[in-house]
């Protein structure tokens, strides 16, 4: 089969031949109809995170939204037949016995593998994957439209939950791509209103495509004063999907007194944080790692009822390397999914 394969860290993929997986016991092999492009495909890639880059599997095939058919099932599959529509997460696998699987934070499970990360993904004509923790797609949904809530979807509406997202509160979405179009959506679905704030004119437009109520262009640098001023004191939750540093320093300075902050993108570099500031607004954070087999369901359900609709752009599976080079320059709006 056809893959696009990373051999080392800040290469580009190569497309080549290499061999069709066998699924095993337990198993599902699927035939890969799309694969979102995911900011964190390009993290991987370039070896810019320090806790995933000892463990990620070098060569690897990355991809880690994944929709597709399934073509063949292991020994003791029973929840699958072939011809099944699918979807295949960021948690490729994790234990089920340890203390976090158990309260339902599989996320935190140690012993967890990942899709596209310790294990090959979807950026293939074939994937393999653990029948456990594979979805089944519903059928209104186009393989193109699931493929980015397997990973983006899920991970703001995870860390919606975690941020205790209400009807009637103020909710602040910090920066407007992949995920932060997707978290407006979600939040409104939630019934509560929304601020974005972007740096790009063309991201903020999404934004009232999706729902917004208001938006705010953060170039001028006094983001957190206009945001203050539009919601009556601040917004209860501030989302940062994006991974800038600035974006967490307006952030941290927008929250309204006993707030939350929903950690999501990751900055590559710290961030500063005040304690008087924290201490004096009793303000909380909340880290959020993707989400769990049952919040992916959710999230499926959502989008078949049609309360969440990703943007996407799609590409042939050979440009997948032109994607990661325009992610990187920051020039995509929405989400990229490569058809094979």
């Amino acid at each position: 089969m056809k893959a696009a394969v990373l051999h080392s860290f800040a290469e580009p993929l190569r497309i080549e031949e290499v061999p069709t997986p066998t699924p095993g016991a337990g198993e599902v092999l699927i035939k890969v109809a799309a694969s979102g492009v995911c900011h964190s495909d390009l993290h991987l890639a370039l070896g810019e995170w320090d806790m995933l880059r000892p463990i990620t599997k070098l060569p690897l095939v990355l991809g880690h939204e994944v929709a597709g058919v399934i073509e063949a099932v292991g020994e003791g599959v029973n929840e699958f037949v072939v011809g099944d529509r699918v979807g295949v997460p960021w948690l490729h696998w994790s234990c089920g016995e340890c203390e976090f699987c158990l309260m339902g934070r599989e996320t935190l499970c140690s012993k967890q593998q990942v899709t596209g990360c310790t294990v090959d993904g979807g950026f293939a004509e074939f994937v393999k994957a653990k029948a456990s923790h594979t979805a089944k797609l519903p059928d209104n949904l186009s393989f193109e439209e699931a493929a980015p809530l397997l990973c983006a979807g899920l991970t703001v509406y995870s860390a919606m939950k975690k941020a205790e997202v209400r009807a009637g509160q103020r909710v602040a979405v910090f920066g407007v791509g992949g995920l932060g179009h997707l978290a407006i959506q979600l939040a409104k679905a939630k019934g509560a209103e929304v601020i974005a704030i972007d740096v790009a004119d063309d991201k903020l437009e999404l934004a009232r495509e999706c729902g917004a109520d208001i938006t705010i262009n953060a170039a001028s640098g006094q983001a957190h004063k206009d945001i203050k001023k539009a919601t009556g004191g601040g917004p209860h939750v501030v989302m940062v999907t994006s991974g800038s540093r600035a974006a967490y320093e307006t952030a941290l300075r927008s929250i309204r007194k006993a707030g939350t902050l929903a950690i999501v993108g990751m900055a590559p570099e710290s961030v500063p944080l005040s304690t008087v500031a924290m201490v004096s607004g009793e303000f909380r954070i909340v880290g959020s790692a993707v989400g769990s087999r049952e919040e992916l369901r959710e999230v499926l359900r959502l989008a078949a009822e049609g309360k969440v609709k990703c943007k996407i752009e799609t590409r042939p599976f050979a440009e997948v390397d032109s994607v990661l080079n325009e992610m990187k320059d920051g020039r995509l709006v929405g989400r990229v999914v490569l058809k094979s």
